[in-house]
């Protein structure tokens, strides 16, 4: 092999190198913009084609005390919660008013209100395989059989007003989620 020949091979396999290193570098940017999205933009496009409604009054909330709403129609229910910590996508002063909806992504399981857990700020077990969901952390798997977080209720404070304008995440049961329009 010549001097020319070895050079030639050294000079493609640092280009190669090089190259897997950048589409590595460039899929690992583009997935945590898809995301993480871009603050208020994200939240306009879950919220975009979603009926903004009215689930509740900040006045009204019990801290600790999850209480049932229906939305984006009226057979979709969701717990609404002030939690005693802040919260990813949590409202308010605090920012740990969250809403949730009540179906177990896994094998659709209900769970309400009563099932909310305050010491931890969970909701579950489910009944049919006892996952457990994190509110604080959007509705994230804390144990059990489901592989999805909990669908997330995007909220808005108008005043004393809470308002639900869009969803984080699929309906379980549903190929695309209603939107109440």
């Amino acid at each position: 092999m010549t001097q020319a020949t070895k050079a030639k091979g050294a000079g493609h396999a640092c280009s190669s190198f090089s190259r897997r290193n950048f589409l590595i570098l460039g899929g690992a940017s583009v997935t945590v913009l898809a995301t993480y999205g871009v603050g208020a933009e994200a939240q306009e496009l879950v919220s975009s084609s979603y009926v903004r409604k009215v689930v509740g009054r900040v006045s009204d909330l019990e801290q600790g005390v999850a209480t049932s709403f229906y939305y984006p129609n009226d057979d979709i229910e969701n717990v609404l919660v002030m939690l005693d910590e802040e919260a990813g996508g949590g409202v308010g002063e605090g920012r740990n008013i969250v809403a949730f909806n009540t179906i177990c992504p896994h094998q659709g399981g209900y769970m309400g209100a009563a099932d909310f857990k305050r010491p931890h700020s969970v909701l579950g077990p489910c009944p049919l395989h006892l996952s457990t969901f994190d509110l604080t952390k959007h509705g994230m798997l804390v144990s059990g059989h489901a592989v999805e977080s909990l669908p997330q209720i995007v909220l808005e404070i108008d005043g004393d007003e809470i308002v639900a304008t869009g969803v984080m995440g699929l309906f379980y049961g549903y190929s695309q989620n209603p939107t109440g329009a």
